[in-house]
């Protein structure tokens, strides 16, 4: 989730006119800023909902930078105190119950976070689009009037299970609205959509994205609630010993 909570993950700055033909770098940094600043404290609301059940959990989340996020639920009660924190590349998560911090192996980075659409690796992605992918801004294939189209390959050295990305984004604003994630054999396998575009915390942010599973017939709703630009941590505020704490 780091290119969206969190899942992570987060944020915005343009130099240029959103009326103007965008560079395919201009456009890749919007997305990489999309979501992101020096830090950041957003309470978020996620919402599961698949074929046999549905459930929905609120979270508090800090960032800083790329590298750390603590992510905190709030609710159900069943779900109250648990904490994921990821620090680079690596992630660990906190289960109060039976007050231990288990570290998530690299074997395990493709799974679910949390039940959620979103997988473990999503949340610790700590590189640009730019940096991981090869991009190439293409006509959009139902409304080039409308939307800029980016289609992304992985470089040699980028760890990715997917074999292509694309991205659509509004000529207007600059505002994404999908993003498809396609396999080796250029098979589509999810999607994100971006809306609810408003002014919150003093920018103007996609306030829900909805990620879906195609073949698990599944989808999470992210839904941020409130969010604060560049706030005051303490130093120790991402550190280890602080996930046992209240």
């Amino acid at each position: 989730m780091k290119h969206v909570l969190g899942l992570a993950f987060l944020f915005f700055g343009f130099s240029f006119s959103a009326f103007a033909e965008a560079s395919v770098e201009e456009l890749l940094d919007q997305m990489d800023r999309l979501y992101r600043s020096d830090s950041s404290h957003a309470t978020i609301e996620m919402q599961i909902v698949t074929e046999n059940w549905e459930r929905t959990t609120i979270m508090e989340v800090w960032s800083r930078g790329m590298d750390d996020t603590l992510i905190k639920i709030l609710s159900p009660r069943k779900d109250k105190g648990i904490k994921t924190l990821k620090r680079g590349n690596q992630m660990w998560n906190y289960f109060p119950k039976i007050n231990k911090v288990l570290k998530v192996p690299p074997s395990m980075m493709m799974n679910s976070w949390m039940g959620s659409d979103f997988t473990n690796d999503d949340l610790v992605k700590e590189n640009t689009l730019a940096d991981d992918y090869h991009s190439k801004l293409e006509p959009h294939p139902s409304a080039p009037e409308k939307f800029y189209f980016i289609a992304l390959t992985p470089k040699e050295n980028t760890v990715t299970v997917w074999g292509k990305l694309s991205i659509s984004i509004r000529r207007d604003d600059l505002m994404p609205v999908e993003q498809v994630y396609y396999d080796d054999r250029e098979e589509k396998k999810r999607v994100m959509e971006f809306r609810g575009v408003k002014e919150m915390g003093g920018k103007r942010i996609p306030t829900v994205m909805e990620m879906g599973t195609l073949n698990k017939k599944s989808k999470t709703l992210v839904r941020y609630k409130s969010i604060d630009f560049n706030p005051n941590f303490s130093e120790n505020l991402f550190s280890f010993n602080r996930l046992r704490r209240k």
